[in-house]
């Protein structure tokens, strides 16, 4: 049986994106597209698979080691301008997405698929593309600068980040009403990154691994297209309480899109059992809970929840503390505030940091406080 929530992404996709039908790609017809399985490694298949858009491959892959597909939103690459001209990409070394491969063994081979930070012009995309492929593992997903503009700015931050910190729209400043259009865009964004995964996934024997709220409906796509796909999902966001998320006029295609997983990671029970209560009470679910597992029926699949909190890459931490530069700024730093008291805060710029209730406090702290005046400094990175 299949998910109501299929046929109204695939007709909500069709307005500004590719069509879903067999033989309906990214490129056409007579241009060369990625293949979905490598044979040698560093080489890539020649094969066109034009004619072989079945559920599962029957392409065979001479790897015997397994392969995940890592999809963000970003890929975890910088992007540099040459001086002559072009481009050139070097790793990123504070992306969280890279950092996830120290946890895999060291025989899974890992793919990236997601988008560059940098807006690349359109001449230039298919040999980047090539070039990121076979030097990175690395797939970009072009978006058009419009569209990525509705998908993020609109949709990701207007309507998705507030709501899922527990902030709702009651004034226009704090999203206003909900705009439909950025909706649409956030699916069609969706269905390109679907597209990208196609290229390059082997559904028998590749692991598919698509990461936070960006991507809430690319399991959809996936499990449409290959309905044996193993799909995990892991939010990096809290998922809030069932009255605050039931005001999202899109709440049931996001839930019916999430359970097209196999498996969905929240960082703790809380956020876990929220997302079990939107499903029980807006979708009719009920889930099981036996020693430690938990698990939702849908639609013939048993749907996996996990609890699992993201921690501290000490490895990388004590790489850093190792450095000779390290060194030098903790000696400088430490004549700069001597017989001083040092609070510091290490914080994104963003609304729900508290960044401005810190500075205000900081300011009470020296107010009722004239004798911490001098003794007590707030470093803010």
């Amino acid at each position: 049986m299949v998910s109501r929530s299929y046929s109204n992404l695939l007709e909500l996709a069709s307005g500004d994106s590719p069509t879903f039908g067999r033989g309906d790609y990214p490129l056409g017809r007579g241009e060369k597209r990625f293949p979905r399985v490598k044979t040698v490694v560093g080489v890539l298949s020649e094969l066109d698979d034009e004619n072989n858009h079945s559920v599962s491959s029957d392409a065979l892959s001479s790897i015997s080691q397994e392969r995940i597909i890592i999809v963000g939103n970003q890929l975890p690459l910088r992007a540099h301008h040459r001086d002559g001209g072009g481009w050139y990409f070097s790793w990123d070394e504070d992306s969280l997405l890279l950092q996830l491969k120290d946890g895999l063994g060291e025989d899974m081979e890992v793919v990236y698929v997601g988008c560059l930070k940098e807006e690349i012009d359109p001449s230039e995309q298919d040999s980047i593309a090539q070039t990121l492929l076979e030097t990175f593992k690395c797939v970009p997903a072009f978006i058009p600068p419009d569209l990525l503009s509705r998908f993020y700015h609109g949709f990701c931050k207007q309507h998705l980040w507030p709501l899922f910190h527990y902030m709702l729209p009651l004034s226009p400043d704090l999203g206003g009403r909900f705009d439909r259009s950025l909706w649409q865009a956030y699916v069609s964004v969706n269905k390109i990154f679907a597209d990208k995964v196609m290229e390059v996934i082997s559904p028998d024997d590749d692991f598919v691994w698509i990461h936070d709220y960006h991507l809430f409906v690319l399991p959809t796509f996936l499990r449409k297209r290959f309905n044996r796909a193993k799909l995990g999902f892991f939010l990096h966001s809290p998922f809030p309480s069932s009255e605050i998320y039931r005001t999202l006029p899109v709440r049931d295609e996001i839930l019916r899109a999430l359970l097209n997983s196999d498996l969905i990671g929240f960082h703790t029970f809380d956020y876990a059992r929220h997302f079990l209560s939107c499903c029980s009470r807006m979708l009719g679910l009920s889930y099981q809970s036996k020693r430690g597992y938990i698990g939702l029926e849908y639609y013939g699949r048993t749907v996996s929840i996990k609890i699992l909190p993201v921690g501290i890459h000490m490895g990388q931490l004590q790489s850093v503390m190792n450095l000779s530069e390290t060194a030098l700024k903790v000696a400088e730093l430490k004549v700069q505030f001597a017989g001083q008291t040092v609070m510091l805060g290490v914080d994104d710029m963003d609304i729900f940091k508290g960044i401005s209730l810190k500075l205000l406090a900081m300011e009470q702290l020296l107010i009722q406080h004239p004798e911490k005046r001098g003794k007590v400094v707030l470093v803010q990175i």
